[in-house]
């Protein structure tokens, strides 16, 4: 029987400021559980394992992400465009780092095509449609800045930038500066 007060929603939101505080990997139904004081098994009318936990976390995740950045496009275009979507992931993953982890978690077909997924790569060509990119360049161009985002932040948060100059804020200006200019003078099909 389910404990009073417990409802999946609540056990997901849980799970997620755990992913924040100790790291997405160390994120089980047993740590939920201990978190309300609760036995494991009380919790599994909710979820199914610590593997559908950590599914749902990614969901919200990345739910929580396409808000945000639907929230910071509206009428922008362009640069402004571009660097708010990519502000909008960096400090996601400042404020978030469990819950930026938890996004990046493979999902299968079916769960990643019901998630907000796609609401990001909409987003992401919508802002590519402003530098006049089409087919196939433009499936380049969400990989690029896909990996770029996420690298520069995985290597931030890991303290890759923290021992040199200039500051990672600065490196990050000028990262999205050349990203505009490379999307403005894409190359052509290599022959």
């Amino acid at each position: 029987m389910a404990r009073a007060g417990l409802t999946t929603e609540l056990l997901v939101q849980a799970g997620a400021e755990l992913a924040d505080e100790v790291g997405f990997e160390q994120v089980t139904v047993s740590a939920v559980a201990r978190k309300f004081g609760v036995k494991v098994a009380s919790l599994y009318s909710h979820l199914k394992s610590s593997h559908d936990l950590k599914t749902r976390i990614a969901l919200l995740a990345l739910e929580e992400m396409a808000d945000r950045a639907a929230e910071a496009l509206a009428g922008r275009a362009g640069k402004d465009a571009l660097v708010a979507f990519a502000n909008v992931y960096r400090d996601y993953a400042h404020q978030h780092p469990g819950r930026y982890a938890a996004a990046r978690l493979r999902l299968d077909t079916e769960t990643a095509m019901a998630s907000a997924g796609p609401r990001h790569a909409q987003m992401t060509r919508a802002i590519l449609r402003g530098y006049d990119l089409a087919e196939p360049d433009q499936t380049h161009a969400v990989r690029l800045l896909g990996s770029v985002f996420h690298g520069y932040v995985s290597l931030e948060l890991g303290g890759g930038f923290d021992h040199s100059a200039p500051d990672s804020q600065e490196t990050w200006a000028r990262t999205m500066d050349a990203l505009d200019s490379l999307l403005r003078n894409w190359p052509g099909p290599t022959p």
